[in-house]
Order: C-alpha cells, then structure tokens, then sequence
C-alpha cells in the first residue's frame, strides 16, 4: 500500500510539471513529464487495485 500512495504522490507531481511545461511551451519536457505523469499513474492504479484485491481474497 505504502509503494501505491508513493507511486500517486510522483503522479501528482508529474501532473504539475505537464500544466508547467504547457505553460512555458517547452515541448521536450512536456513529453517527458506527460509519459511519466501516464506510466507512473497506470502503476499506482494497478498496485491499487492489487492491494484492495488481495484483501478481499
């Protein structure tokens, strides 16, 4: 569970410097920072839904 809250909380960040970098126009980064902001999301969604499966179960 600690893993799924730390893997938001980069996904978070990673969302606030895609809004940064559209800002600024900076292209590069804001390829970076998008394709982080969707890898680490998939990963903290998925560990998520592992964690509350692996309850129930």
């Amino acid at each position: 569970m600690v893993l799924a809250i730390i893997l938001l909380i980069v996904t978070l960040l990673s969302v606030v410097s895609v809004v940064r970098q559209l800002k600024i126009k900076n292209l590069m980064a804001l390829g970076f920072s998008a394709l982080s902001a969707v890898t680490f999301g998939f990963f903290s969604v998925m560990t998520l839904i592992q964690e509350i499966g692996a309850l129930y179960s």
